[in-house]
């Protein structure tokens, strides 16, 4: 999932800089020997581009689908430095010159999932694979989707046809096993044990299916994380992953306070354009919701 994780402020010999290894209890013990990350610096080099697609489609004389090819790609540029608003825009603008542009359906399903506005969602994944039936992501994305629109059998059907495009990639076993844990959490947890033999060991993010499979500690998991790290950004972007996946395992357990936490970090990282990032506000105001409801209900039964 691709392009992940965050740079982080912590003392090693294989990174430049700095680092704090804070120890924040919790009241479950939680979130002992936690990573801070460094956000994500601003690209320049994606501002820069943002400036030539701006000349571009000012000055030059374009066909509709040239202008809607760089529109497409200057809202991916928007998106990649956060801009969200002005890529949902472009995204829009280019399906109106081209209405068979899959890459802007898709986009503007994320945005749609990301503002749980959902029956748009899904009819923009749709129109994504109306268009190329072979957009793997749109499977992905439309899955996740459901998966938040609270339709976990038809996400359970993305997720899976997604995950059994490539079986060793651990990131697809792991939105596969969330899906499907909303209807059968021991189930579930069978497949994902199953799926564990053939994860790429390789892939550090095979450690967080080891997590929920209680195979590592939470502490285990953070400890190894700058394990192969070779720059600050590689770290910030497996941060980004990290705590996005942490967050989702304290919610499961009902430790919401923690969760909280973990995607409070995960948004710290400004990897944009990580699925982790994109949805960690999602979760956030999804948790905040259920606090809402059980205190009404509280007053209620008062």
């Amino acid at each position: 999932m691709y392009k992940r994780l965050i740079s982080l402020l912590f003392c090693s010999a294989v990174l430049t800089g700095c680092a704090s290894n804070t120890a924040q209890q919790q009241s479950h013990g939680q979130m002992s020997n936690l990573l801070l990350a460094e956000p994500a610096p601003m690209s320049a080099r994606s501002q820069m581009a943002i400036a030539r697609y701006n000349q571009i489609l000012a000055q030059a004389n374009l066909k509709d689908e040239e202008r809607a090819q760089l529109l497409q790609q200057r809202g991916m540029l928007y998106d990649s430095v956060g801009l969200a608003g002005l890529a949902q825009y472009d995204f829009n603008q280019a399906i109106q010159l081209k209405p068979d542009l899959a890459e802007a359906y898709n986009a503007l399903g994320v945005h749609y999932t990301q503002q749980m506005e959902f029956i748009q969602a899904y009819e923009a994944f749709d129109a994504t694979l109306d268009i190329n039936p072979d957009y793997d992501f749109a499977f992905l994305n439309r899955g996740i989707a459901l998966y938040y629109g609270g339709r976990p059998d038809l996400a359970v059907q993305d997720l899976s046809a997604f995950y059994a495009k490539d079986e060793t990639d651990p990131y697809r076993a792991l939105w596969s096993y969330l899906a499907a844990s909303q209807i059968d959490p021991a189930a579930a947890l069978k497949s994902l044990e199953k799926a564990r033999n053939v994860l790429d060991n390789d892939n550090w993010a095979t450690r967080m299916v080891d997590l929920y499979l209680d195979r590592v500690t939470e502490n285990q998991l953070l400890s190894g994380l700058i394990q192969g790290v070779v720059s600050q950004q590689q770290l910030t972007d497996r941060l980004c992953e990290a705590y996005f996946y942490l967050g989702k395992y304290h919610a499961a357990r009902g430790n919401r306070g923690v969760a909280s936490n973990y995607f409070k970090l995960a948004l710290s990282t400004n990897v944009f354009e990580y699925v982790e990032y994109r949805y960690a506000r999602l979760e956030l105001n999804l948790l905040r919701e259920d606090a809402n409801k059980e205190d009404s209900a509280d007053i209620q039964a008062q």
